[in-house]
């Protein structure tokens, strides 16, 4: 990695927690250190500008709980960030800081602990969003089987909903992912690059098979490559299930207008497992959420479950009291 020369005090330390404290020590993902790049890039760009200072020539002392705190109203005003969105940029600052006063910089001690101290910003989550029965069904069906863009996309709908995999997960398949013991089970790379593996459906299993067989693909290919025999994009996959949401909407006329989104999809599997009977523990698992919290989500969304947990309630008969005429000293009492 090519070194920096001519640097403020910030500099130096900021290159060390990524090279050595990030990639070597923590060995994080690629898609943490491209998150985290992405924060340092608008916060030391927002310095400049304020500052009227080169990143490269930004000291310790610029790094400041004033000056983070401005950059995050900046985010949420300017480049209308939504909450979570700032709680994201501002993990990575504070773990910067974290990394500073552990390793780099203790004489700034209390100007770092202020930094920690500011806290991530309540939001309100809005209610999962997921598909019926019978739309789900529509939007599976819809792609044409006459083209090759439309199996593809028969399959791509049909293994994001078996396995619930996140859109990352399904767009950076690879055929040695499904291959290694003839399409029984499909192997993924989560966040935090855990590995889980699931089985396939029969009905999913067809699809592949054909599919494999179509196109002749090797172990190393994507699974489902776009025209030009590159992975699917987040964009793109979402693109086509829109288009597909279309397609089904005739047929389907509660569909209406609704934007779906992959991760609907996602939510869509999690509530049919739990509508099944299945635990929560297991479809956390089966998702890949390493606290248990998200998948209480699932929970609050459905409300047929809500419903069939209240009429199973016994709740006491009300009896009518007698009536009984007030008693006069009361009756005198009260009227004081």
């Amino acid at each position: 990695m090519k070194g920096i020369s001519k640097t403020g005090t910030l500099a130096l330390p900021l290159q060390r927690f990524f090279c050595e404290h990030l990639i070597n020590q923590k060995s994080v993902s690629s898609a943490t250190v491209a998150s985290y790049r992405d924060t340092f890039r608008l916060f030391l760009r927002y310095l400049q500008q304020v500052h009227r200072k080169s990143p490269a020539a930004l000291d310790l002392s610029d790094f400041t709980a004033p000056n983070v705190l401005a950059f995050l109203d900046h985010l949420e005003k300017e480049r209308h960030n939504k909450a979570r969105s700032r709680n994201t940029r501002l993990s990575a600052l504070r773990t910067f800081a974290g990394y500073l006063l552990a390793f780099d910089a203790v004489d700034q001690t209390p100007q770092l602990q202020s930094v920690l101290a500011i806290p991530r910003k309540r939001w309100e989550r809005p209610l999962v969003g997921f598909l019926s029965e019978a739309e789900i069904q529509a939007v599976l069906h819809a792609p044409p089987a006459t083209c090759w863009t439309g199996r593809r996309n028969r399959l791509l709908f049909q293994l994001l909903y078996n396995t619930g995999a996140r859109v990352s997960e399904i767009a950076h398949l690879r055929v040695a992912d499904v291959t290694q013991d003839q399409c029984h089970t499909i192997r993924f790379i989560g966040k935090g690059r855990k590995q889980r593996i699931l089985p396939i459906a029969k009905s999913t299993r067809r699809l592949l098979q054909a599919w494999l067989k179509e196109n002749d693909l090797k172990p190393e290919q994507p699974l489902l490559p776009n025209r030009f025999g590159h992975p699917l994009s987040r964009s793109g996959v979402a693109h086509q299930l829109q288009v597909a949401v279309t397609m089904a909407t005739p047929g389907c006329p509660s569909l209406g207008k609704r934007k779906i989104s992959p991760h609907q999809v996602r939510h869509t599997t999690a509530l049919h497992m739990l509508q099944r009977g299945v635990r929560l523990e297991v479809i956390a698992l089966w998702l890949g959420h390493e606290k248990l919290d998200t998948t209480h989500h699932y929970l609050e969304a459905d409300l047929a479950m809500k419903e069939k947990a209240l009429a199973s309630l016994h709740l006491p008969k009300a009896k009518n009291p007698r009536f009984q005429p007030p008693d006069e000293l009361l009756d005198f009492l009260e009227q004081l």
